[in-house]
């Protein structure tokens, strides 16, 4: 799979809406840690990494930002910008976020707890 836009099922009535992430459900993974980047600035390009192990899943919560994932046979741009999708990542996948709006919050879902050692910032090491 490397790298997947995966649905959510939203659930909602006149309240509003709710989507719920459940581990080895519509996670593929069990869930070690979850992150959130927001405030991010005006061309500030986030990540540029990949991991050695670790799995992902990227939400725009709020807002919307681009990423570029790369396995050097395969690269793509994904424009994250709707709640009810999430950005699935496997290891040895370069990642860079990018063109934020400046409401976004970026959710990631990890497979790992942060792990210094699985961070991969050398591209030509994937």
């Amino acid at each position: 799979m490397i790298f997947k836009l995966l649905e959510f099922k939203t659930f909602g009535d006149e309240r509003g809406s709710l989507i719920s992430l459940e581990s080895k459900k519509n996670v593929p993974f069990e869930i070690k840690r979850i992150y959130y980047i927001f405030d991010t600035k005006k061309d500030v390009v986030r990540g540029k990494h990949a991991h050695k192990n670790l799995q992902q899943i990227l939400i725009a919560v709020k807002g919307s930002c681009k990423v570029l994932v790369d396995n050097k046979n395969d690269k793509k741009i994904f424009e994250l910008n709707n709640p009810a999708q999430g950005l699935y990542i496997e290891n040895n996948v370069w990642r860079e976020m990018f063109d934020f709006s400046s409401d976004c919050v970026l959710m990631v879902l990890a497979s790992e707890i942060y792990i210094k050692e699985d961070y991969i910032f050398d591209y030509e090491e994937i």
